[in-house]
């Protein structure tokens, strides 16, 4: 049962009912709205500000998940630019101190304005571009760097080969010579000992007592080893590979066999005087490729500039060969 108020007028002494005017009920009306539309609003700033929309929780979460792959991708850059780092130095190593070259520039190593660029192009992207570009330069990355061990893993076998090429070219001479004294006769045309005419003489001569060493000047493979119908005598040839042979005439006693596996400075035979001779010497001839050269530009090993200037000319003198 709805109360029904009254109110004592003093104007009349009386107590009289209390109606409320339209206007102040709709007042009231209008100020309930009002406080409840403020409280409502001030409730839902406070708790999307503290609590947080689903939506807000659903980008919380997926940020939560971004940062924990920006970590990771940090990690993974991390190592890659160690690999890389570490490759470099094996670069600057391979290509400026082994090969005395400069290497080829790296665009990886990117210059400052390029640097910039990339810097003010992800500060204006978003989370999603950023991660895409983020992958996609580690993807360019380990590629580059795939293929960066692929080229230093084909120079190390050039480096091999390198090695394998120089163990097997010609760089001493046959028989010891350290005073220089021994070359009776050099490359290029001679007097021929027995029939007194110029001919091409295809080796240098080294004079020494019967029974001296003669060491193979470069490692190879014994191909002949044996007497000569052709005037070398007693003699031995040795294949080097990468087109060198060598070949020492005129010994006395050969001590290589066929087939037989040489390392420079080994004895593979002793000097002679057998075949067409007129003393006790070692012919020396190296050949490159099937074509008889002077042996003197090999010798560099075991002299220094001065003695290989005066070896250069004791071996162009025009003199008459020993064979």
């Amino acid at each position: 049962m709805k109360k029904i108020k009254y109110y004592y007028n003093t104007n009349t002494l009386r107590y009289e009912k209390l109606e409320t005017p339209l206007r102040v009920k709709l007042l009231r009306i209008f100020g309930f709205l009002a406080a409840a539309l403020v409280t409502a609003t001030l409730i839902s700033f406070f708790a999307f500000r503290f609590i947080g929309s689903p939506s807000e929780k659903l980008l919380r979460n997926e940020n939560e998940k971004l940062n924990d792959n920006y970590k990771e991708l940090n990690n993974q850059v991390k190592a890659m630019q160690q690999q890389m780092s570490e490759l470099e130095k094996r670069d600057n190593g391979v290509y400026r101190a082994i090969f005395e070259a400069n290497p080829i520039p790296d665009s990886a190593r990117a210059k400052e304005l390029e640097k910039k660029i990339e810097i003010a192009k992800i500060e204006g992207m978003n989370n999603y571009e950023l991660t895409s570009s983020i992958l996609s330069s580690m993807n360019n990355l380990a590629a580059r760097i795939s293929s960066q061990k692929k080229s230093y893993s084909e120079i190390d076998g050039l480096l091999k080969t390198k090695e394998n090429i120089l163990a097997g070219t010609p760089a001493i001479q046959p028989v010891s010579n350290k005073d220089l004294t021994r070359i009776a006769s050099g490359f290029g045309y001679r007097i021929d000992p027995i029939y007194k005419t110029t001919k091409m003489h295809a080796g240098i001569d080294f004079t020494a007592p019967q029974g001296t060493p003669i060491y193979a000047t470069a490692n190879g493979t014994v191909k002949v080893a044996g007497m000569s119908d052709g005037g070398y005598g007693n003699h031995v040839v040795i294949n080097h590979g990468y087109g060198y042979e060598t070949l020492y005439g005129h010994m006395f006693r050969v001590k290589a066999r066929p087939g037989q596996k040489v390392q420079r400075g080994e004895v593979i035979g002793y000097v002679g005087s057998t075949g067409k001779s007129t003393g006790p010497h070692c012919h020396y001839e190296v050949h490159k490729n099937g074509q008889k050269i002077d042996p003197v530009y090999f010798f560099y090993n075991d002299l220094s500039p001065d003695q290989f200037d005066l070896l250069l000319k004791k071996a162009a003198s025009s003199d008459q060969s020993f064979d």
